[in-house]
């Protein structure tokens, strides 16, 4: 059994929303993303970090969710920005069970155990391009370290393992109370998505304020699901 993590799938099997216009890396990307997972077994494990499909309810990401559960192994799935059809843990899975689809987990205000001594922590997180005024940000950005501590908490013991959407660190952008969590919890790998195109040449990767950051999403690892154990 390994674990893998990839974000922003960005899946539109039945939305009008070609993803080759944001350009040629983009082209045939759901083939791209059978042929990524093909080196997965059924024992392994992915972490989807968010964006997975452009449908603005669940019943329109249908197709989209029969889609990864068609892929080989367990999947635990983040919210991303892009997930408008995102209401709560307990409509998806009741979504889920109603339409046969197995093989998916919600990580939201929980952690999900990878082994008896891993757990898969994390939330959807906060970014600067978010910002749209003072009262507003802290109310979101506190409701996102709400649900990453209780995600962290729930791992007890546990080694903790965090995946997001947003990344705590772009550029000049830090979110401080991001980084100060993952530190009083002892985190020390972080796995992201969000970031695309141009963007991924100011990505930050590797050791940074005591925790190893990689981004994840798919464009930027080749629609090829990253080893993470």
């Amino acid at each position: 059994m390994a674990l893998y993590a990839i974000g922003d799938l960005h899946l539109s099997m039945s939305a009008d929303k070609p993803m080759d216009v944001f350009g040629a890396r983009w082209e045939n990307h759901v083939e791209k993303l059978r042929e990524g997972f093909s080196a997965l077994t059924q024992d392994d494990v992915c972490v989807l970090c968010g964006d997975l499909s452009w449908g603005m309810s669940i019943a329109d990401c249908l197709d989209d969710f029969r889609f990864i559960a068609s892929l080989p192994g367990r999947k635990i799935v983040l919210k991303g920005n892009h997930d408008y059809w995102w209401t709560t843990r307990a409509k998806a899975e009741r979504f889920f069970a109603e339409n046969g689809i197995e093989g998916i987990e919600i990580l939201n205000n929980n952690c999900v155990m990878y082994d008896e001594k891993t757990a898969v922590c994390g939330t959807r997180g906060w970014f600067y391009e978010e910002e749209t005024g003072a009262a507003h940000d802290k109310k979101i950005m506190e409701r996102e370290i709400g649900r990453l501590e209780t995600s962290l908490k729930a791992a007890g013991d546990a080694e903790k393992l965090c995946f997001l959407h947003y990344p705590p660190i772009f550029r000049d952008y830090i979110c401080r109370e991001m980084l100060d969590m993952l530190s009083a919890y002892g985190v020390r790998r972080c796995f992201y998505g969000h970031i695309h195109g141009l963007g991924h040449k100011f990505a930050v990767e590797g050791l940074n304020y005591g925790v190893d950051y990689r981004l994840v999403s798919a464009d930027y690892v080749d629609f090829r699901p990253v080893r993470v154990l």
